[in-house]
């Protein structure tokens, strides 16, 4: 996926104008505020490209961090015109089965994020998911809002691996929900989540099972790219899955990493020097899913640990770079003798 432009990765300087992506209300058909005046008063932007200095500091004030009196509209202004430069996306789907198969019933989509299906008409389509922004950067929100009917099955996946660029204040946030029916079974494979070197990101994930529902649900992170000897030396992700039963709790997770990345990954007792990770959550899972991944595990090049208990088998991956991790992911899923591995990740 390409790459933000300056205008997406910056706010536009006064005396520039909006973009229609970054305009008030944008996306979600609003209608446009009254910052229009303060551009009109804005004095016109310095010379040469815009640089942070040029920006204004998370808490307010001017350049230098002074603070800008009450009779100034600068400061607000700018803020106003970062806030409304932030992507916003939004896909709500709905799947229900019928005799030729799961078919769609609702698709909504908002702002700067798609789904497309490309093999709509297969017994299980595949639901690819794409970020027309580019990437994500702080002030971000993403949200996709899954429903599948009883007997529905739904294949999820991205069009490419998600980019998190550095932030230079606020989270970028990105919330799934699902709810599935009795019979219904999905299985949500994106690619790869990279985070770039002063990254910020909140992620929820939020899952609700039917007593006979399945989920296969795998999420993969990467802290840099290591063939581009990229580091996260500083940055943030934070992370809080739930994933309930017939109402009744039965798998909870927050993970936060902060700070010094790196150096924290490379602890042993963290990461032990491997700068990218995965999660394989199956539910129903037991000791025979179990066994089915362990028995590929002459073939995996970095650390793998499998489990079971009270119903679900969970997966934990970690390796050296991004490339090992996809590998190690796709002899997994292979193991469990499903349809697993989304077409787009072969092509």
């Amino acid at each position: 996926m390409r790459g933000r432009t300056h205008r997406q990765l910056y706010p536009p300087l006064q005396g520039e104008g909006r973009t229609a992506e970054g305009s008030p209300g944008w996306g979600d058909g609003g209608a446009a505020d009254d910052t229009d005046a303060a551009y009109a008063e804005a004095p016109s932007p310095p010379p040469g490209p815009l640089a942070r200095a040029d920006l204004p500091p998370p808490g307010g004030g001017d350049r230098r961090g002074n603070a800008i009196s009450n009779g100034t509209a600068l400061g607000d202004a700018n803020r106003a015109t970062f806030a409304a430069n932030r992507a916003r996306g939004r896909v709500s789907l709905t799947v229900a089965a019928t005799p030729l198969g799961t078919r769609r019933t609702t698709i909504r989509e908002d702002g700067s994020l798609r789904v497309r299906f490309p093999n709509a008409w297969a017994s299980t389509p595949e639901a690819v998911l794409v970020n027309t922004a580019g990437g994500i950067t702080g002030g971000d929100r993403f949200a996709v809002d899954l429903a599948l009917d009883a007997g529905a099955q739904l294949a999820v996946t991205s069009a490419a691996a998600e980019k998190i660029y550095r932030s230079l204040g606020p989270d970028a946030c990105v919330d799934v929900s699902a709810t599935l029916k009795d019979g219904a079974e999905l299985m949500w494979l994106p690619q790869e989540t990279i985070l770039f070197n002063r990254a910020r990101l909140a992620r929820t994930i939020t899952i609700a099972l039917a007593p006979s529902a399945k989920l296969l649900l795998a999420e993969t992170v990467v802290f840099g790219r290591s063939a581009m000897g990229e580091a996260v030396h500083e940055g943030s992700f934070a992370d809080r899955w739930r994933v309930r039963r017939g109402g009744r709790l039965i798998f909870a997770e927050n993970f936060r990493l902060d700070g010094p990345v790196t150096d924290r990954l490379n602890q042993a007792a963290i990461a032990g020097g491997s700068a990218a990770m995965g999660t394989v959550l199956m539910a129903p899972g037991d000791d025979v899913a179990v066994a089915a991944m362990r028995s590929a595990c002459g073939q995996f090049r970095g650390g793998v640990g499998i489990s079971a208990w009270n119903g679900i088998a969970l997966a934990r991956l970690a390796a050296r770079d991004g490339a090992t991790l996809r590998h190690d992911l796709v002899v997994l899923l292979s193991a469990l003798g499903r349809r697993a591995i989304p077409r787009i990740w072969l092509d």
